[in-house]
């Protein structure tokens, strides 16, 4: 038997499957290719494994904010989502992949996003903001539990957007939505000039949104597949834009995970970083930039940049074998 994550990112949506003890593949598909029907998420996932092998399978989609616990697929009422608006850029390739998922008859459940009816969340931050991360935050932060044993623990997924995490005695008590703070490669807060760009017709909020993170500063517009890439390679070539432009995500996100520990309730253990920037050695070692802020004063442990898929697939493994709570998030079957 196996297992399968499902990690509905910003530019693909990825695959792991694993069998008790290990990752066998992960893969990734576009979403622009699954909107115009070029790939097919069941046809890749069939020629890996035997559909009949999977056990059960975790998914994740959207901003997650309309439940608040870990469902089956078919208990989940408008794909789990209050509202599409506000999530960044709408491909329609992810909700393809679900409705391919919803047809195939295959075990799955459901993760939640962390928003402000999520009673398992410190109720600080559940008063401060509406929505805090999306759901392949919660499978991102299993897996680097799983990786680390840390009960207490920043997570940092930096990529598209960033959104760092607070651990607390094992259970998610915190975090900060890309809306609401550090940079992404895309997306950002939105600052004062963008909010009267808003109330004078100039953009919409959600074109601000995507457009708030290094390429603001770079100068970069393009496809959000090719920003991430456009902005190392300038950075490579000398550009001076490009380098301020990554030594401000930088810095944004330290101060952010600076924030988060100053309001933890406990001694931090480590902080542990992921995502395709959080992750990333060469052209910089966001690792190493990051601890000259912190001055090697915390562990740092860098895990995969697919754990979100890895660590859904690995929840779906421990589901199966009985466990009924993920990082204080209940299971309902």
């Amino acid at each position: 038997m196996v297992y399968v994550g499902m990690d509905h990112g910003t530019t693909g949506i990825s695959f792991a499957i694993m069998n008790e003890s290990q990752v066998l593949d992960v893969f990734k598909i576009s979403r622009e290719d699954s909107k115009a029907g070029k790939v097919s998420a069941i046809e890749e996932l069939s020629k890996r494994v035997d559909l009949d092998d999977i056990e059960l399978m975790i998914i994740t989609y959207a901003m997650g904010d309309g439940i608040s616990t870990i469902l089956p697929m078919e208990r989940v009422e408008n794909r789990g989502i209050l509202s599409i608006g506000g999530a960044g850029k709408v491909t329609g390739g992810g909700t393809s992949v679900y409705s391919e998922i919803e047809n195939a008859n295959l075990p799955v459940l459901m993760i939640p996003g962390i928003h402000k009816n999520c009673e398992w969340l410190g109720p600080l931050f559940r008063a401060a903001y509406s929505h805090h991360a999306s759901p392949e935050k919660i499978s991102i932060v299993y897996n680097a539990y799983l990786e680390t044993n840390w009960e207490n623990m920043i997570v940092a997924d930096i990529s598209s957007n960033s959104v760092d995490l607070l651990v607390e005695d094992g259970i998610i008590k915190g975090a900060i939505d890309a809306c609401c703070g550090a940079m992404g490669v895309v997306h950002g807060p939105l600052d004062l000039e963008m909010i009267r760009d808003i109330d004078d017709g100039k953009r919409t909020a959600n074109e601000c949104f995507s457009h708030a993170g290094a390429i603001k500063i770079a100068g970069i517009d393009n496809k959000v597949a090719f920003m991430k890439d456009e902005l190392l390679n300038n950075y490579r070539n000398g550009d001076e834009k490009a380098k301020l432009a990554i030594d401000t995500m930088i810095m944004t996100v330290a101060m952010e995970i600076a924030g988060l520990i100053a309001v933890s309730k406990n001694e931090i253990e480590g902080i542990v970083l992921t995502g395709s920037i959080g992750s990333m050695k060469d052209p910089v070692d966001f690792e190493k930039e990051l601890n000259k802020y912190f001055k090697n004063k915390y562990q740092t442990k860098i895990i995969s940049s697919e754990s979100g898929a890895i660590g859904a697939a690995q929840i779906a493994r421990d589901i199966a074998h009985g466990k009924r709570e993920i990082m204080g998030i209940k299971v309902e079957l």
